[in-house]
Formats: C-alpha cells, sequence, structure tokens
C-alpha cells in the first residue's frame, strides 16, 4: 500500500470512522514463549505472550473486528479465551479447548477473527488449558465508539490492574501431583498486583507496583482477577472507590472502601487523589467463608502522590477478615444495571426453559491415584468428561459419538441440598450440553451444596452475559424466592458468584448460536469437573447461524 493511501485511509478514518471497514480492524501478534521471571527471591521459567507476565493489553472500540495470530513456540498446546467478549455467531474464536477448538499445537499458529459488537468496558483474555492461565493472561480495554463519551465524569487516566496468584514452583507440575493423589492441589505461595506480590516478610528485595498519582486527579482503575482460584478483596488505603462497571457493563454508580472480585470477573472504579500527599497502602486479600485452605498472603502495592518526599513513610489499612461474609454480600448486593435509556436492561421477564443446577463436590473410584479416589466435582451430580475433538467441530460437521444433548435441567434425586448430605459421594461422568432454540429465554437456578464443603462458586458463562435476578442463602425456594427477583435492574455479567450454601438466579436470551461452556472459574474446580455447555441452534437464515470455521482452525 503506498504512502499516499495510508494518509488517505487515516483521513478517512478520522474524518467518517464508519465510512470504511478497514478502519475498525486492529492487528495482534501473540508469541507463546517462555520466560524466567523472579518472585519472592527466587526465579523459575514461566509460559508467557511476547515475554511479558501479565501479557499485553488488548486496544480496541466498540464495533472493531480483532485479528489476533497466536503463535505456539513453547512444548505445551495453547488455547486463548478473549473472556466476556460475546464471539456472535464467531464461536471458533471463543477460545476453550475442546469445546470450541482444538489446542494450537507446538509450533503451529492460530488467528482468532472476532469483533467486538455492542460491548465497551473491561475484560481480559487468558489461556484456556491446563492451569496456563497462571501466566498467560492480560487486559481488553474495549473504548466506545468515538465521540460517545461515559455515561460518568471523563478521569484523567485510566489504569489497569490485574490481580493474580505466584507459585514457586512449576505450575503444571503442582497440577500434576495433585492429579496423581487424587487430592487438591497446593495453594499458592503469594498474590500478585500488575505480576508483583510486593514487600512481604520472606522476600524484602523485591518492591511492587507503584501507582502514581497527581493530586485532585480522578483515575479509573481497571481491576481484574486474574487468579486461578481465589475471590480476592482490593482496597486502597484512607480512599474510596466509585464502581462504575463490572464485566464491561455499566452500574448505577456506588461508593466503596473495599471491592470484592472473582476469578474471572472485571471492575472498573473511579479513585479521587484528595489526600494531597503521602503514600497509601493497595491491598489484595482473600475472601473464603468455608473451612478451606487458602493462600492467605496479602499482595500490596503503593499508591504515590506525585511530590512526596522520598522520606515519607506508606499509610497502612487492615484488610476485610478473610471470612468476611458481611464485607462480600454488602458489596454484591450494591450492584445494580445502569438501566438508562442510552444503556437499558434488557432481562427476559418470562423464560422458555427454567433450570436448577446444584454445584457439588465429590470422591470417585480411582486405581491409579495413591489414595484408591480422586475429588472431582459436578454440576447436577454429572462430572463433565472432555472430549477428544472439540464440541464444536462435533456439533457443526454432525460428528456422532461425541457427546450427548441430554444434560438433566434439574438434580437426579432432588435432596437438602445444603443441610444432611447424601452417603453416596459418587458422579456420572458424561460429556453432555443442555440444547435450546435460538431465542430461547433460559433461567438457570445455580445452588451450592454442602456436598463434602459448601463454597463460593464463580460460574462464567462463555458466548453471552446474563442477568442475575436474584440471590440467597440456604435452598432455593421457588415459590417464595422468585416472587423477590429484580426484573427491573439487575446486574448484567458473565460471571456470577455462588455464594457458600446459598443460591444465585440468573437470566439470558440464547441469540447466539454455538456451543458454549458454562464452568466454575476455579481453576481446581474446572480440573475436577465442573462445568457443562449449552448448544444453541441455529435460528433462522445466515445471520442466524453460526459461522463456518476458518481454514486455519487447530486440528487435534
Amino acid at each position: 500500500m503506498g504512502a499516499w493511501v495510508r494518509v488517505l485511509l487515516l483521513v478517512t478514518c478520522l474524518l467518517w470512522p464508519a465510512a470504511m471497514v478497514e478502519c475498525g480492524v486492529r492487528r495482534y501478534k501473540f508469541n507463546v514463549v517462555m520466560n524466567t521471571m523472579t518472585r519472592l527471591c527466587s526465579s523459575k521459567s514461566i509460559v508467557t505472550i511476547n515475554g511479558h507476565f501479565p501479557g499485553p493489553t488488548i486496544y480496541a472500540r466498540e464495533d472493531d473486528t480483532l485479528l489476533i495470530k497466536v503463535v505456539n513456540r513453547v512444548t505445551y498446546n495453547m488455547s486463548i479465551h478473549w473472556h466476556g467478549i460475546k464471539q456472535f455467531r464467531t464461536g471458533w474464536a471463543d477460545g476453550p479447548a475442546y469445546i470450541t477448538q482444538c489446542p494450537i499445537q507446538p509450533g503451529q499458529s492460530y488467528v482468532y477473527n472476532f469483533t467486538v459488537s455492542g460491548q465497551r468496558g473491561t475484560l481480559f483474555w487468558h489461556a484456556h488449558i491446563l492451569w496456563l492461565r497462571a501466566t498467560v493472561h492480560g487486559a481488553i480495554v474495549i473504548l466506545p465508539k468515538l465521540g460517545l463519551p461515559y455515561p460518568f465524569p471523563t478521569p484523567h487516566k485510566e489504569v489497569v490492574v490485574i490481580l493474580g496468584e505466584w507459585w514457586k514452583s512449576d505450575v503444571e507440575a503442582v497440577v500434576n501431583a495433585a492429579m496423581e493423589s487424587g487430592l487438591a492441589p497446593d495453594v499458592s505461595d503469594a498474590y500478585t498486583i500488575n505480576g508483583h506480590p510486593g514487600l512481604i516478610s520472606n522476600c524484602l528485595g523485591q518492591g511492587g507496583f507503584n501507582l502514581a498519582v497527581e493530586p485532585g486527579k480522578t483515575y479509573m482503575l481497571r481491576i481484574i482477577n486474574a487468579a486461578l482460584n481465589e475471590e480476592l478483596f482490593f482496597k486502597i488505603a484512607g480512599h474510596k472507590l466509585t464502581v462504575v462497571e463490572v464485566d464491561a457493563v455499566y452500574v448505577k454508580p456506588f461508593i466503596t472502601d473495599t471491592i470484592l472480585t472473582a476469578p474471572g470477573q472485571t471492575t472498573n472504579a473511579l479513585l479521587t487523589a484528595d489526600l494531597g500527599t503521602g503514600n497509601y497502602l493497595v491491598a489484595a486479600s482473600p475472601f473464603m467463608d468455608s473451612p478451606i485452605l487458602v493462600d492467605n498472603v496479602t499482595a500490596i502495592a503503593t499508591m504515590h502522590y506525585t511530590g512526596t518526599l522520598a522520606s515519607t513513610g506508606t499509610v497502612l489499612t487492615i484488610p476485610p477478615p478473610r471470612n468476611a461474609t458481611p464485607v462480600a454480600a454488602k458489596f454484591t448486593d450494591s450492584l445494580r444495571s445502569l438501566n438508562s435509556k442510552t444503556y437499558p436492561c434488557k432481562v427476559p421477564l418470562n423464560t422458555d426453559h427454567s433450570l436448577l443446577f446444584t454445584i457439588s463436590l465429590g470422591l470417585n473410584p480411582c486405581g491409579t491415584c495413591k489414595n484408591a479416589f480422586r475429588v472431582v466435582a459436578a454440576i447436577n451430580n454429572v462430572t463433565f468428561a472432555t472430549p477428544e475433538i472439540s464440541l464444536l467441530d462435533a456439533h457443526f460437521f454432525n460428528i456422532t459419538g461425541v457427546f450427548s444433548d441430554d444434560f438433566p435441567g434439574h438434580p437426579p434425586i432432588p435432596y437438602n441440598y445444603t443441610g444432611k448430605q447424601p452417603a453416596n459421594l459418587g458422579t456420572m461422568i458424561g460429556t453432555r450440553v443442555y440444547r435450546v432454540g435460538y431465542n430461547s429465554r433460559v433461567q438457570v437456578v445455580l445452588q451450592d451444596t454442602g456436598m463434602i464443603a459448601p463454597e463460593n462458586h464463580p460460574v462464567h458463562l462463555h458466548g453471552t452475559n446474563f442477568f442475575v435476578v436474584g440471590r440467597g442463602f440456604g435452598n432455593f425456594k421457588p415459590d417464595e424466592d422468585s416472587k423477590k427477583f429484580n426484573l427491573v435492574d439487575p446486574v448484567e455479567r458473565n460471571t456470577v458468584q455462588v455464594p457458600s450454601g446459598g443460591w444465585v438466579t440468573i437470566r439470558f436470551t440464547a441469540d447466539n448460536p454455538g456451543v458454549w461452556f458454562m464452568h466454575c472459574h476455579l481453576e481446581v474446580h474446572t480440573t475436577w469437573g465442573l462445568k457443562m455447555a449449552f448448544l444453541v441452534d441455529n435460528g433462522k437464515g445466515p445471520n442466524e447461524s453460526l459461522l463456518p470455521p476458518p481454514n486455519d482452525l487447530p486440528k487435534c
């Protein structure tokens, strides 16, 4: 392309942004490579994108098309999920291995090609195979269309804040050891803020992330929980945060001093630097209100006012207690869709499918495990078995024997889910999907159980957002609890916490044809089989049908 053509194209894009498709195409290249990183005063080789941890931020505008070439230069298979992108009719680009694609094998490449339709805000991308997302993850920043302002005061600056976990050992070795034993893997050694744990007692030589602010300015923090297995509290000493968005959907603004975020969730919050001077502690600490072992080392960073003297100490903050259920519930209950004229809340008022999904742990016999059994997880007592080719391939090409479409819409045997548990802790194993027609309105009650132990479960649905219409503790009572549903301004998300010993009800419209993964975003539970998929049939005509696979789609 000649220089004058590029200049003409640039001028055209600036003056008439909708005039040419090329204006909205953004290209990225992800090289999957090993790199040595030092954290907690020890070094190890990790899988990275372009040598960075966290990985590069993807920038786009609403309605842009993204072409992201992933080249696998490591010995692991790889796939990348663009978490929260709806992927309308482009399920081949969604990313979960053996669900919508076969993984990218060593030495191979794949171009993820999708359009960001009707979305703006903060999402993220991550590896969706094995436990590689521990180090293979990064932010997705989707800006509003040109000329369309935020529905809140424009911040002076925007800052990506990625929360994560760090193991001193090789993460895949940790998982493999757990699979051999049949028990839970070792917890992480530290949490991280933008890749750094900060100063901790047994390693004082490594600093942490520094957030530089100017007095009187307002900043928008794009907070992402990329941790594998922990819900986290986020707090800044002496400062309030105004939450304006979750999971790339605007919410009614509210002020808080503590943000709760589960793995897979994102939160945009406004921070006003209104104290003039000083250093202030930034903390990320675990939330766990069940008797489950967690990493209890708080990650710390520093918020630093420009002009503050080097000798100035840091103002500390006390994170909430690990089991601070009231703090977590207060934050969750404060979330409401903006529901404005520009951004209406399109929650389904009626439903075509009313489902009850119980979430449980279990024990299955294991002849190769050291303990003769393996801890598993299940939805409606079905532990998902990963197929050898992708579900989307099998669906599109009508390949039989890969999956069945008889996933149970209700528990096979009803019982007191949060009370006395059955003596039999075994589960059924199968590759089963729940089929729905195009444009079906679906309601799912996600019910935690006390099998082995109750626990919070952040459940993520691919391919669409959903509305959180109800939430409570104990067993869901249809006649009583459905009367309390919020059908006016429920929060819209792609990942929701199922409370420990409680339930949450979501609704969505199945208007995206394809096969869409739903799973717990705690990696340990996904590994144990806490996952299933919805199969959404094509609608009428090509605009309501799944596109054919791209030519470079990886083979199994």
